[in-house]
């Protein structure tokens, strides 16, 4: 059993309709058709969403993901109409609100791979593959690949795994036109995201993308490149044959995980409020992730 703590009631916007709540998002439909997606600063961990949020979370996810847009538009157009906030809405969405193309979505996390690390690795112990596609022998918990790698995973409701799968397994889903863009698409944004990532001294282990078609037009939506949706490591502290520091919620993870949060991960109770000096580490590391990948201030 997995789930929200506490399953928010939707903010009520005149000329909006809600349509879902998501782990960390908010999303709506305008007069227009156009959808409002609203970044919230819920913050999840073991499948579950925790009933204390991350100040300044939603905004920072929100303008990271422009930043990182604007880096790969020459390489996949993006789903952002724009930032301004729709009519009547309330003044905390500032910051954390994008109008979006409504597009024909693809029911596949794309993930692209450049470490060894997580459900990548937990495989990899077991068939020295990952999702189907053959690696050398030798390789540990936070190893580089011998080259970038797709490798995706059907998407989940909320409370439910992701399950990876071959790529053979998506072709026949969304047909092998669809796959191929699908995974060109992703190992090209990543390519792009860990080169510059590793000028700024921090290494992308991994991340994850969701597409769409807008006509017959492949387009990346939702977000890109953030501390919720990727791997980013400090390079200095790079050490394989352990797990590595990193820039996300492994703060959150570590402390419910600890005898300090007196939760058990493998029972079905919730997990419990998170204390102060987790949420300022936590928001600490999404601060930093946002101000040495931009080379902008976080105010």
């Amino acid at each position: 059993m997995s789930g929200f703590v506490e399953k928010p009631e939707p903010i009520e916007v005149p000329g909006l309709v809600h349509l879902h709540t998501g782990k960390v998002r908010e999303l709506y439909q305008n007069e227009a058709g156009d959808l409002v997606m609203v970044a919230s600063d819920r913050i999840s961990a073991f499948d579950w969403v925790l009933p204390t949020e991350i100040p300044d979370k939603g905004r920072i996810l929100t303008q990271l993901s422009q930043w990182w847009f604007d880096q790969i538009a020459d390489l996949v157009p993006h789903h952002v109409l724009t930032t301004d906030l729709p009519p009547g809405a309330p003044a905390d969405w500032e910051g954390r609100t994008v109008v979006c193309k409504s597009l024909r979505m693809i029911p596949v996390e794309c993930v692209a791979r450049g470490y060894l690390t997580g459900s990548g690795l937990a495989e990899y112990k077991e068939t020295r593959t990952v999702c189907g596609l053959a690696l050398p022998e030798g390789l540990s918990d936070g190893s580089e690949l011998p080259a970038p790698i797709f490798t995706p995973a059907t998407k989940a409701e909320v409370g439910e795994h992701d399950e990876n799968v071959s790529y053979e397994e998506v072709a026949r889903q969304v047909g092998a036109e669809t796959a191929a863009q699908l995974r060109q698409a992703t190992l090209a944004v990543y390519s792009r995201g860990r080169d510059i990532a590793r000028d700024r001294g921090i290494i992308l282990a991994d991340t994850k993308f969701e597409f769409g078609f807008d006509g017959e037009q492949l387009v990346i939506a939702d977000e890109v490149l953030t501390p919720d949706s990727s791997r980013f490591w400090p390079a200095d502290e790079w050490q394989p044959g352990r797990p590595q520091l990193s820039y996300d919620k492994q703060y959150v993870r570590d402390w419910l995980t600890s005898a300090d949060s007196g939760w058990d991960r493998g029972s079905e109770q919730p997990p419990p409020p998170l204390p102060e000096q987790v949420v300022t580490a936590t928001r600490a590391k999404y601060v930093e992730a946002y101000e040495r990948l931009t080379g902008t201030s976080w105010s």
